[in-house]
């Protein structure tokens, strides 16, 4: 080969390497950055267009004060391809030392997006258990009246006429097949973990060598718990948060009750109690949960949609970031709120704790 060539591909070689190299493209800073000592940012990467990062705003100081960081893997609920309903938990956990990469590509999360979704959300499954409701902003949700939801069947009936007046009107044009909605997929989990090991070996990317990759967690919320045990064999995963989900004797995501048999790392089963419509089958895994993998399992009073409107992500972020100190940084005082009766009984009272295998 002569100069010119190897010149030619050393050209080729450095642009690719440049392209591969993490780039911030867009950023939010969300709640205030949350209440740990490292205020995060949830951030757009353009070699990432898939996921949303959120981590310490000044991630060097985080590591030149305590090591690499842990990772935190994050699937949504419904398996949706937006972490908005999250926004504000996995924000609260990345300020406590954590870079969450989680599904769904970056996407402004102003609060009047935010409250919007969960407003109609939290009302219109209104756990009976559930005393009050106040997301962050302040504004108390109640259960949609009588009238209400009248007027919203109402609605419905009138879209569903107005839909067959034009399949009328229009039966005589060639159908065109209905948009399906974007399914995620349980891998995408594992490709985000990919790309970070790629940046953690890339001196070229702002995460050389800062990433700590012996320390990873998995979590989902409701399907997209379904994703994190389809994935929960890889042995690069040391913990997995299971949010008011459970496989059960469903198949969802790549997962079935067979995926239990793959688990090898402590688990966290976290639901809304017995209105939470994950709550059979989270008490279904529990049951066949080899009696090598340790478990915790806990059933609160908040229904399906847990405390993720509340400001900061409410008690569920509390549990996600004790959780990950406890089992990721080995920060023993935290594995109070899971193995010690008394601090439980103190501090969250109506909450019912289960453990085993420890």
């Amino acid at each position: 080969m002569n100069v010119k060539k190897l010149l030619a591909l050393a050209v080729a070689l450095l642009a690719a390497g440049a392209v591969c190299s993490a780039q911030t493209k867009y950023s939010q800073i969300i709640d205030n950055g949350g209440t740990g000592d490292y205020k995060s940012i949830a951030i757009g990467d353009e070699s990432l267009p898939t996921h949303v990062i959120y981590r310490p705003q000044n991630l060097k100081a985080y590591v030149s004060e305590n090591g690499k960081i842990p990772v935190l893997l994050y699937a949504n609920g419904a398996c949706a391809n937006n972490s908005l309903e999250m926004s504000r938990l996995l924000t609260e956990v990345a300020s406590h030392g954590y870079f969450v990469i989680a599904i769904g590509p970056y996407m402004d999360m102003p609060d009047d997006a935010f409250y919007a979704q969960w407003r109609g959300v939290v009302r219109g499954s209104y756990p009976e258990t559930k005393v009050s409701a106040v997301m962050g902003n302040g504004e108390r949700l109640t259960p949609y009246t009588e009238a209400e939801r009248a007027q919203q069947a109402a609605e419905r009936e009138a879209a569903r006429q107005a839909a067959a007046r034009n399949n009328r009107n229009n039966r005589n044009r060639t159908p065109q097949p209905a948009q399906q909605p974007f399914r995620t997929y349980a891998r995408q989990l594992l490709e985000a973990l990919d790309w970070l090991t790629d940046q953690n070996g890339n001196d070229q990317s702002e995460y050389y060598h800062l990433i700590d990759l012996e320390k990873v967690a998995a979590m989902g919320q409701s399907c997209g718990g379904a994703q994190v045990l389809a994935v929960a064999h890889d042995p690069r995963i040391k913990t997995c948060m299971i949010f008011n989900s459970g496989i059960g004797d469903m198949e969802m995501s790549g997962a079935s009750k067979k995926s239990l048999a793959n688990l090898h790392t402590p688990m966290l089963y976290i639901n809304g109690g017995r209105v939470d419509q994950a709550f059979n089958n989270a008490n279904g895994d529990w049951g066949r949960i080899a009696d090598d993998i340790p478990v915790v399992k806990i059933s609160t009073l908040d229904g399906h949609h847990g405390t993720y409107y509340e400001k900061n992500g409410g008690a569920f972020a509390v549990v996600a970031r004790k959780w990950l100190n406890w089992q990721l940084k080995g920060q023993l005082g935290d594995s109070a709120l899971f193995m010690n009766d008394e601090y439980e009984k103190t501090f969250y009272p109506e909450w019912t704790f289960d453990r085993k295998n420890w």
